[in-house]
């Protein structure tokens, strides 16, 4: 319990100082705002190491995209692969719900970064243009999206089928995809008390080409990804 509350703590007082120090970047190029969030995403490491002893374990490196376009679809199962993420990949471009956007200064942030945002509760006229908007924005970026093709964060035994939008993605961008699976719930599960000594595992599959029919491609993807984390557990 005094591990949990050291993490809790520490972690979140050292996202406020993070995002204090960075607030100049807000007035400067997106690359300066951009490398406060690498800071964030080992600080998570760090943290977990020390207070939690939980380690990282990445495997399939060499299963990354590095000649051409790709976007991410990842397991979320907690609030980690949100920073670590971007220790990894070519600081990512988050889809979040548009309520976040309005959080003071973390709000300003994650519009200087180029976030997309989406009101899931609504069909408005900005939702239905969604995907063009998406496009234009990949197509004018050397970073990859990454999305949550479960909707949300779940329970690390949780397997609910893959939301549609993933498969419209995938069919507008016309792009290879870069599945991950990480078993982040084990550890930083969502609404439930933190677990220390073991081990997250952040396992990069190989990526899927373009060109699939958008339904066989969300069977493929999450077959793919549960698959991998059956295999964690």
């Amino acid at each position: 319990m005094i591990r949990n509350i050291l993490f809790t703590v520490v972690f979140f007082l050292g996202i406020i100082f993070i995002s204090i120090i960075f607030l100049p970047s807000l007035i400067m190029p997106p690359t300066v705002t951009l490398m406060g969030g690498k800071i964030m995403g080992y600080w998570a490491k760090y943290c977990l190491r020390i207070f939690l002893s939980v380690k990282i374990n990445i495997i399939g490196r060499e299963n990354i995209v590095d000649d051409e376009k790709f976007f991410i679809a990842c397991s979320h199962q907690s609030m980690f692969e949100t920073f670590f993420l971007q220790t990894i990949f070519n600081s990512p471009i988050f889809i979040l719900k548009k309520e976040l956007l309005k959080i003071p200064i973390f709000g300003l942030y994650l519009k200087k970064i180029g976030s997309i945002s989406i009101n899931r509760n609504k069909t408005t006229k900005e939702n239905l243009g969604f995907f063009d908007k998406i496009l234009k924005i990949v197509n004018n970026s050397k970073r990859p999206l990454l999305i949550f093709p479960q909707g949300t964060r779940v329970l690390s035994e949780d397997r609910p089928k893959f939301k549609k939008g993933t498969g419209r993605i995938y069919e507008a961008l016309k792009i290879k995809c870069q599945p991950v699976a990480l078993n982040s719930g084990y550890v930083w599960p969502k609404n439930k008390q933190l677990s220390n000594n073991k081990i997250i595992t952040v396992s990069i599959l190989k990526p899927i080409s373009p060109g699939l029919d958008k339904e066989k491609f969300i069977n493929l993807l999450q077959n793919n990804i549960y698959s991998e984390l059956d295999k964690m557990n």
